[in-house]
């Protein structure tokens, strides 16, 4: 194996370690080990892809893990085309990421721990995409589980902060361990972990039942649904999807980190990974293409109202995801992968460009105080354009392509849940459009509304905040022209490159009614822009009109569908009434305790009663040895 693959793991973990250790005694420095790693391991993807490309493909163990018996585990690396293109994803963005973070990040305490973490949290996404078994990419799954804990809880001291980095720590092992059953399943079936040895045998299982509690399961679906149930919680679909926009209570660098290139992207990775189980499931990808289609408009409803500018691009990333589950869904594994690649680009350039609002604005986040700033931040502005007419799917930019091509694989599908998942993505790519730019208008254009004290403060952010925005915003607008489609005289390179590893369906629609496609998602796209810009600029009264008229509805999606509020009532209260009534009361304080502390009481009582026979009185213990011959002597006569 090439000593660059070791590089692109073992680097930023090597990082993470040293930064931790003598990262305080660096002081401002701290950020220099951490970017330097991180900049060489994009480098080291960079050549892997191109290894890749010219048909090298590396599957490779390092050294034997665990060995118990039949179970026999390694660490090791797997190389391909799917591999190659995520490790582009996540070295790319997190290189930047880190740079933008050292002017972000500046004069905030705890700024080594900050970079440390960065570090750890590329180390654990690479060693879960790279990975050639299933007990690896757990490891790496965990692993940015807990990168993103302590990120999101960064400012421990708030308890906001604290309350949100625990909620994805928790809501997380709900799908985890869905997934960790699943894994055990593979396992039972097919006496290994390793990739290759899995789906080399997968179709071995097709149409097998299994019993369980009585009830005949089609063993591929119920392997399937278990493996999702961990892209739920990372990806933050309905109904695990609650912890994402709480994640905004991190540093902005880290929001970007999580929702374009590390932790959400690991479920659409996962179920691409294992596509050889999924296509013998039907029942599967029907589920995963309904799911997705309800998220993407879920999300999307809710992040047309939210005030924060932070939970717009947070509820677009929960609905952006779910586009990928269509393609995935649909079988179109290709196309969920090319939209994870654009969108890692545009969805960057959107968190970070809104980090460079926040500092501009000294940290305030309320749509409500902004607004006019095109003036005083040019360059946050026109990338921040550049990634709205990304995300809304205007041609040529890259989420044109990424999002048509999801949109065709659906209407091309053929089934039920194909064209309902298309109708569902259309209207959401109106709704995106429309969220996008009435987050575009209400901070960049018409009069400021902060205070007059903001007004004066205003500023345009740095050279190392603005340098990482402009390069973002060369790959959210080019990165999609790797996958061209023949309609409009490409070659979709990027399903050709896929195709060995996802596959590609083959595309039953005649030329013109790709066209047609193709004009009805850019007009769908158009109309959500032309309406936000009427709504917003040219009568910026109308929508709190609308919002005062449908003040219910209103209500409804600034709540987020009250979704919080239910788990509230349905999960939290009874569980911690049934913890402390239950657990603490009963089991632990009179159960455990009443053992623990009991047992140890009962015996010092029953010695301070025989410490009384103890009294120094000769005759008495003359008394208690007659008595005691005596009733030795009356045992042995009664005996014999």
């Amino acid at each position: 194996m090439p000593i660059t693959l070791y590089a692109i793991p073992f680097l930023p973990l090597a990082a993470f370690v040293l930064t931790l250790l003598f990262g305080k005694q660096m002081g401002t420095r701290a950020h220099w080990l951490p970017i330097i790693t991180v900049l060489i391991s994009f480098c080291c993807s960079v050549l892997a892809f191109f290894r890749v490309q010219s048909g090298e493909i590396v599957d490779q163990d390092v050294y034997t893990w665990i060995s118990s018996g039949d179970f026999k585990v390694s660490v090791g690396f797997l190389v391909d085309q799917l591999t190659a293109v995520m490790l582009l994803v996540v070295t790319s963005v997190s290189s930047l990421v880190h740079i933008y973070s050292v002017g972000y990040m500046k004069g905030e305490g705890g700024y080594y721990r900050f970079f440390a973490y960065l570090s750890l949290f590329t180390f654990s996404m690479l060693m879960l995409v790279m990975g050639n078994n299933f007990l690896q990419l757990f490891f790496g799954w965990e692993a940015v589980g807990l990168s993103s804990y302590l990120l999101i809880g960064f400012y421990f001291s708030k308890k906001s902060a604290g309350d949100a980095g625990k909620k994805a720590f928790i809501v997380n092992r709900f799908g985890d361990f869905g997934f960790l059953l699943g894994l055990l399943l593979i396992f039972t079936q097919f006496g290994s972990l390793h990739y290759g040895e899995v789906f080399g045998q997968a179709h071995s299982i097709g149409g097998q039942h299994i019993n369980i509690l009585g009830m005949e399961l089609l063993l591929p679906t119920l392997i399937a649904m278990l493996l999702f149930c961990g892209a739920i919680g990372k990806s933050a679909q309905i109904p695990l999807h609650v912890w994402l926009p709480d994640a905004m209570e991190g540093p902005t660098p880290v929001s970007a980190l999580i929702h374009a290139a590390t932790m959400v992207t690991a479920g659409v990775f996962l179920v691409a990974r294992c596509n050889a189980l999924f296509a013998l499931s039907p029942f599967a990808l029907g589920f995963i293409t309904v799911l997705g289609a309800i998220t993407a408009l879920f999300a999307a409803t809710i992040a047309l109202v939210q005030t924060d500018i932070k939970r717009v691009v947070a509820y677009s990333t929960v609905s952006q995801l779910a586009y990928m589950f269509i393609a995935c869904g649909v079988g179109a594994y290709a196309a969920g992968i090319f939209h994870l690649f654009t969108h890692a680009f545009f969805k960057a350039l959107l968190f970070l460009g809104c980090g460079s609002v926040i500092l501009g604005m000294h940290h305030e986040q309320d749509l409500r105080s902004m607004g006019g700033l095109k003036k005083y931040m040019p360059i946050t502005y026109w990338t921040f354009f550049l990634a709205s007419l990304s995300i809304s799917g205007i041609p040529p930019f890259a989420g044109f392509f990424s999002k048509d091509e999801i949109l065709l694989m659906a209407f091309n599908s053929g089934n039920f849940t194909g064209q309902f998942a298309f109708w569902i993505g259309l209207l959401v790519a109106f709704l995106t459009a429309f969220y996008s730019f009435r987050l575009l208008f209400l901070v960049f254009h018409g009069e400021f509304r902060g205070s007059e004290e903001q007004r004066k403060h205003v500023h345009e952010s740095p050279l190392v905040v603005t340098a990482p925005l402009m390069i973002l915003a060369v790959g959210a607008v080019a990165s999609g022209w790797f996958g061209i489609p023949a309609g409009l005289g490409g070659s979709n390179h990027w399903a050709h490159f896929l195709e060995p590893v996802l596959g590609h369906p083959e595309v039953h629609l005649s030329h013109n009614t790709e066209l047609a496609l193709m004009i009805t998602s850019v007009v769908v796209g158009v109309a959500g822009i032309a309406l936000a810009f009427f709504m917003y600029r040219k009568r910026p009264e109308m929508a709190p009109r609308i919002s005062t008229r449908f003040a219910g509805a209103y209500r409804v999606l600034l709540n987020k569908y009250y979704v919080d509020e239910l788990y509230q009532q349905v999960i939290v209260k009874p569980s911690l009434w049934f913890s402390r009534r239950v657990l603490l009361r009963v089991v632990d304080m009179r159960g455990i305790e009443g053992v623990v502390n009991g047992l140890p009481r009962l015996i010092g009582a029953f010695a301070q009663k025989l410490r009384l026979l103890q009294d120094g009185v000769v005759s008495h213990y003359l008394a208690w040895m007659g008595g005691g011959v005596l009733v030795l002597l009356v045992l042995l006569l009664t005996r014999y």
